[in-house]
């Protein structure tokens, strides 16, 4: 079917349309689809500058009408939905005008050298986005979640990532165990223990590893790292948010590997 010739969905028991709820709203139902909902230009735009082929473009019929089918170019097939049913399906607040479906990337095989991103737990979407768009930011290339961690491909964690995914390897659900492939030091981060950060020389490549929000990094984890660091606080807080935290450490990477 071309970009010409959508399918066009009129009622809300299309068993298509019910199927993209799933995918848009349920966190996990792309580890049983094996697929991903891209919501808005922004995303698709990343999807596709990474060479990435959508299975189908889904639009609201107000957006087709008002000149979004371009962005249909290159997808196996393309869907119109009568906006109701279009802001049905949205994950958004302000539902966006088009979006995506892509299948789920293969998991990557762990690279034992790589700069890496280890997410121990940590389980608001929102804080894995943006560490995941930091990590992309600053040269960090793969990201291992461990088992506990906010799924990586659900559609709060894509649309907080800001497209970043497209640039990393992300390996998740894993045990510590799996660490044991990492043959990088492994830098742990704490709220009241270890080496200041901005007194340390940092080793790249690295793992940077950032724990849950509450009780930080595991010590199954912690027992692996090579390094231990706080960041100074002259404020007094108690902590950082643990997504705050990763960008001062990965950017404090990537100024020392650039000095």
């Amino acid at each position: 079917m071309n970009p010409e010739q959508p399918q066009f969905i009129s009622s809300a028991a299309n068993p298509l349309l019910k199927e993209l709820r799933r995918l848009a709203q349920d966190s996990t139902a792309y580890r049983k689809q094996g697929r991903i909902w891209l919501e808005g230009d922004h995303l698709c735009r990343a999807a596709l500058a990474r060479g990435v082929r959508p299975a189908l473009a889904v639009f609201s019929q107000s957006s087709w009408a008002g000149g979004d089918a371009d962005w249909a170019q290159g997808a196996a097939k393309t869907v119109v939905a009568a906006d109701p049913l279009f802001d049905s399906l949205s994950g958004l607040d302000s539902p966006a005008r088009m979006g995506f479906v892509v299948d789920l990337p293969a998991a990557p095989v762990l690279q034992p050298g790589a700069a890496s991103v280890i997410l121990d737990r940590v389980q608001d979407a929102g804080n894995v986005g943006a560490i995941l768009r930091c990590a992309a930011a600053f040269g960090f290339r793969q990201v291992l979640a461990m088992k506990g961690t906010a799924a990586l491909w659900s559609p709060k964690v894509l649309r907080a990532g800001m497209g970043s995914h497209f640039a990393l390897q992300l390996l998740e659900g894993l045990e510590p165990a799996a660490l044991d492939g990492v043959t990088v030091p492994v830098i742990a981060t704490s709220s009241h223990t270890g080496e200041l950060l901005h007194k340390q020389r940092l080793p790249w490549p690295c793992a940077w590893a950032f724990g849950h929000e509450g009780q930080g990094v595991s010590p199954d984890i912690g027992a692996r790292a090579a390094l231990a660091v706080r960041i100074v606080q002259p404020g007094g807080e108690e902590s950082l948010n643990v997504a705050a935290a990763a960008a001062i450490c990965l950017h404090a990477s990537a100024a020392s590997r650039s000095g």
